[in-house]
Order: structure tokens, then sequence, then C-alpha cells
């Protein structure tokens, strides 16, 4: 599951926000912070997964300092992922837009216990 990092809503750089606007989605800002923290490290995740393969693909098989040279594609691709917007920065936005799915475990427990 790919997703695509360059055309997301999310600032790439630092903004001030409401925290009214993550407390009023699930009643309790700090459940909104787990939510988006979690997110935040999936979206992490996905996105080494995805630079250490391309990566890999220029990786050289011998370990000769004198023929270690550097790659333009190589550069151009992490340049490409640093001026991606940050993980959080992206799960921020998602929670915003309701694309982040919420599960309470506690009412999941207490519901199973019925």
């Amino acid at each position: 599951m790919s997703i695509n990092y360059k055309n997301t809503n999310a600032e790439k750089t630092t903004v001030t926000r409401d925290t009214n606007e993550f407390s009023d989605k699930s009643g309790n800002i700090y459940q909104s912070l787990i939510a988006i923290s979690k997110r935040s490290n999936q979206i992490s995740a996905e996105m080494r997964e995805e630079l250490t393969k391309k990566l890999a693909e220029f990786a050289s098989s011998t370990d000769n300092l004198e023929e270690i040279f550097e790659n333009r594609e190589q550069i151009e691709i992490s340049k490409f992922y640093e001026s991606l917007p940050k993980p959080v920065a992206i799960a921020m936005q998602e929670y915003l837009e309701d694309k982040v799915y919420v599960r309470d475990a506690n009412e999941t427990a207490t519901e199973k216990e019925d």
C-alpha cells in the first residue's frame, strides 16, 4: 500500500494549530494525539521502507572506498524525500480530513464482555 505523498495537503513548514479542532473530533485531545502519533509512525515506516527500496537499487556490491562515487539519481531521490512534509504533518492532515479510522480499545473490550 503506497501512499502518494506528493499530492498531500499537509504543510511542509510549522503551522500553529487550533487544538479544539483535534479535541472536537474525538472528544478528548489526548485520544486525538495518540491517533495522530500512531498514524505518523505508520507513515514514517512506509516512507522509510519505500526510500530504502529505491536506494537499494543503487547499492554497489564492492566495499572499496576508492570506488565509491555519487550517483545523481540517488541524490535526487534523497532530495525528494527530504522535501516531503513530515509524517506527523501528513498524519494531522489525514486526521482533520477524517481519513484516519480511530477505534477505541476500551469500548471494544466492554462490548466483548457483555
